[in-house]
């Protein structure tokens, strides 16, 4: 069974390339993104992680840390930092797990258990570690993605995803189709009106199961 919605995420001693982390103890009290990769030195992938080293100052701002995984090594990952900063143009401050036994990537389920590497490997071999997991400061799982090995992904969604995911954890909204900060959210169909009137004040019903209203601060 692969990790749902809700479950605590494993937790995991791991290598990186800035030294040896403890997966819950790293994440501390912040949110936390989890991205995962076949193999160093690929072309999407190093694209991707320029994208999430530009992205630095968006991340701190929402209090999220950010953590690469390959199933390369330490050394290899160093080196292929050069080439992210290079695409990128900014500073890959996060690190990137080493998991050349595969212990993380099996344990998220991104491979399955009797996996292994070849000698030689290709991205191929490992070609479904590339996921994203987004992370909550309860070390539950609140989202997760996996995109093809010819798809980069759109950290401007990922950014999106992770708003919409502060804005409605504890708060009682749920945000609708392509909500961005700013925009109003949706007061779930369990709340009646006359409690939905007592919590947020004004609101619309544009359905009589559809409601919308101001972003609570």
């Amino acid at each position: 069974m692969g990790l749902r919605i809700n479950d605590t995420v494993p937790d995991f001693l791991a290598e990186t390339d800035q030294g040896p982390i403890q997966f819950h103890d790293w994440i501390g009290d912040s949110w936390a993104i989890l991205f995962s990769h076949p193999k160093d030195f690929t072309p999407v992938c190093t694209t991707e992680f320029g994208a999430v080293a530009q992205l630095a100052d968006e991340w701190a701002k929402r209090g999220t840390k950010v953590i690469g995984v390959s199933v390369d090594g330490v050394e290899d990952h160093k080196k292929w930092k050069g080439d992210i900063e290079t695409f990128g143009g900014a500073k890959a401050g996060f690190p990137i797990i080493a998991d050349e036994g595969l212990a993380v990537s099996k344990a998220f389920d991104m491979l399955p258990a009797e996996a292994y590497m070849p000698d030689g490997r290709t991205p191929n071999d490992s070609a479904t570690v590339r996921s994203v997991f987004i992370i909550g400061p309860d070390k539950k799982l609140k989202l997760s993605m996996t995109y093809p090995m010819t798809v980069g992904r759109n950290f401007a969604e990922v950014l999106r995803a992770l708003d919409g995911l502060q804005m409605s954890t504890g708060k009682g909204v749920a945000t609708p189709a392509n909500w961005n900060v700013g925009d109003d959210v949706i007061i779930p169909a369990s709340v009646s009106d006359a409690d939905a009137k007592a919590k947020f004040g004004e609101f619309t019903k544009v359905l009589p199961y559809l409601r919308t209203t101001k972003a609570p601060k």
